[in-house]
């Protein structure tokens, strides 16, 4: 089978990958999800003319001449409003986020005002008709479609459906991803490994990398080399109620890489075995009924870079994000980089901000796939076409933020 490009596999991956269902969850848990419907306010904010400061609110012709002095008549403050209206010669004293008193035309701010006694006070600085009065409606209005399907809420999202008053929202439901890691030299982390063992590091990442594209991992453990062991794990991730499969080795060439076979005898429909890109060329996708199922190399970095490229966008569609990835900017060459293969090349690099235009990237010199260090400090991936030609310092390229 030809190597695919990679653009086609992510094409491939993406194709009908439809929001998988709606549910509603409180305000207080809705931090990261996709949002699965438009939000109208259901009121307006702020519900009356406010404050923005604290002070006296007076008639606009009260104020205009420095020395005027007036009657304080109440206090209006936060949640208690002055109940009657301002005649001619009177002042409220107000403060920040008060109702405006019906006849109030502006705020005397406290700084420009000189309190003479309990009943009255005096204007220092004259006021503009209108000063430091916010609008009813002025944040928004009742009614008004503020945030979007296919939002991702964060912080600022969640403030604004707050102050709209919706206590619950509704949201695309998680993607279930079941992990299986397979090789018999793996143990998990905290375990003594064999003189011939390494400590599997896939699972672990995978999993942070699926919880924060919004997706719930399920970690079924390692599976030895053996075809019924992974014909059971198989049979495990069908019944857990995973919408998606993720296999972590076996899916190269090798007499011990049993996973496209497996996946093989349950009748999977493969959708692509080997892509042109390094590292991870040897990635499995296909679909076994609503199932959707990844197979990604064992080497630690190729499992992560095939994970940032295919898995994370097709969580993200599967929760109706409409951007799913992934991003790609514009940077520029720090150093010389020499003509590429066959294969679109995704180097671990350093990068350092511009305050003038583009980040400079500068490539770590050995790119291994087994290589964790360098990924865990790399900043992005600078991404090579199949077949550019040499490259020299202060030409332009593509990068992904790590």
């Amino acid at each position: 089978m030809s190597l695919l490009p990679v653009a086609h596999a992510r094409a491939r991956v993406l194709d009908g990958a439809d929001r998988l269902g709606i549910e509603t969850v409180s305000l207080a848990d809705a931090g990261g999800r996709v949002l699965a419907a438009d939000l109208a306010a259901t009121r307006s904010q702020p519900p009356f003319p406010a404050s923005a400061m604290d002070g006296y609110a007076v008639r606009a012709d009260d104020a205009r001449v420095a020395g005027a002095r007036l009657r304080v008549a109440g206090v209006s403050a936060a949640g208690r409003r002055y109940p009657g209206t301002l005649a001619p010669g009177e002042a409220v004293r107000i403060f920040t986020g008060a109702p405006v008193p019906e006849g109030a035309e502006t705020i005397l701010i406290q700084e420009n005002a000189e309190r003479i006694d309990e009943e009255t006070v005096e204007v220092a600085v004259p006021v503009e008709p209108g000063r430091h009065i916010r609008a009813a409606g002025l944040d928004f209005e009742e009614g008004q479609p503020l945030l979007t399907a296919g939002t991702r809420l964060g912080v600022r999202h969640i403030a604004l459906a707050a102050a709209m008053n919706h206590p619950e929202l509704p949201v695309a439901r998680r993607p279930r991803v079941a992990l299986i890691a397979t090789g018999d030299e793996l143990v998990p982390p905290g375990a003594v490994p064999g003189p011939d063992q390494i400590v599997a590091s896939n699972t672990p990442a995978l999993a942070a990398m699926i919880a924060a594209a919004g997706g719930e991992p399920l970690d079924l453990g390692i599976v030895p080399d053996a075809r019924e062991a992974t014909a059971d794990a198989l049979a495990r991730a069908r019944a857990s109620g995973a919408d998606v499969i993720v296999t972590l080795g076996g899916a190269s060439v090798g007499e011990h890489d049993l996973v496209k076979q497996a996946f093989g005898d349950v009748g999977m429909e493969l959708g692509f075995w080997k892509i042109a890109m390094r590292p991870g060329k040897p990635l499995i996708f296909g679909r076994l009924s609503d199932l959707r199922v990844l197979g990604l190399p064992g080497n630690p970095v190729s499992s992560l870079v095939c994970a940032l490229l295919f898995l994370t966008p097709l969580l993200r569609a599967l929760q109706g994000d409409t951007d799913p990835g992934p991003w790609f900017e514009p940077a520029v060459l720090a150093s010389d980089m020499p003509a590429n293969g066959d294969r679109e090349d995704y180097v671990r690099a350093r990068v350092a901000e511009s305050p003038t235009g583009p980040p400079l990237v500068e490539p770590f010199s050995v790119q291994d796939s087994s290589m964790l260090s360098t990924l865990a400090v790399a900043k992005a991936l600078l991404v090579r076409p199949a077949h550019a030609p040499d490259a020299r310092a202060g030409e332009t390229c593509r990068i992904i933020r790590l």
